[in-house]
């Protein structure tokens, strides 16, 4: 292996993840190269509660789900994306409507994931009017030591992979007004993931509860001055206050 190819695996490899190293010259990054996730790596290695065999069915899962969640948070154009079909590709969350390869990645992965048709005054994150990059920052900056993703269990081999996966990270800066509890903020979920013969993915499904995300999130003290705060002192003055679904 010449010294250029060298080079480019020191720079893109990632243990957990696939990345393309003879093609990331020619792929266009959002920042401008292949992201390092050292800090979510030590985040998951430190917080993981399975550890796979080294090509198991769950291992190779685990790389496939991270891999294209790289993707979708790193490459600004599909065509560069080699973890899905393209032109098969949905994203089902919840039941909801499919979302195209085209769709998910405009909106980003946490609007994606996050969009409710929960009544208005119950929302406490409005995917509609967060852009990609205001939907990063916000997470980035409630969990700043990263948010970090493992399997579970897997419970059925391709095409359709049925599996349980764990989402987690530490509530270490404000999330929409509220202050940082420090405390670990988690949820756990089912996905089915149906994959080609290149094992590209097909269709993602996923299914979760917000409120295991949301309840932690909102549970640290309002910042005072700021647009939560507001929105919270004007509902508990109106004559009938609604109680959040959240809190039930």
């Amino acid at each position: 292996m010449g010294t250029e190819k060298q080079d480019a695996f020191q720079i893109a490899g990632d243990k957990y993840r696939s990345f393309l190293h003879d093609e990331a010259q020619n792929t266009e990054w959002r920042h401008g190269g292949p992201p390092i996730f050292d800090a979510v790596n030590h985040l998951f290695e430190q917080g993981r509660t399975k550890e796979w065999a080294k090509g198991s069915l769950e291992e190779v899962v685990q790389n496939a789900i991270k891999s294209w969640e790289m993707e979708l948070s790193h490459k600004t154009r599909i065509q560069d994306f080699r973890t899905i079909n393209p032109d098969k590709f949905k994203l089902i969350v919840n039941g909801r409507e499919g979302l195209s390869a085209e769709e998910t990645l405009r909106l980003g992965s946490y609007n994606a994931l996050l969009k409710s048709s929960m009544p208005e005054k119950f929302k406490y994150y409005k995917a509609e009017e967060e852009s990609f990059e205001s939907s990063h920052d916000t997470f980035r900056e409630a969990l700043p030591r990263g948010f970090a993703w493992e399997v579970l269990a897997v419970y059925s081999g391709p095409p359709v992979i049925a599996f349980k996966f764990r989402h987690w990270g530490y509530f270490e800066g404000p999330f929409k007004g509220h202050a940082p509890t420090g405390e670990m903020v988690q949820f756990s979920g089912v996905g089915v993931l149906k994959v080609d013969e290149l094992m590209r993915t097909e269709e993602v499904e996923i299914y979760y509860d917000p409120a295991e995300l949301f309840g932690p999130l909102l549970k640290g003290p309002l910042i005072s001055g700021s647009n939560t705060d507001q929105q919270q002192q004007e509902t508990a003055s109106s004559p009938s206050p609604q109680k959040c679904p959240l809190h039930n």
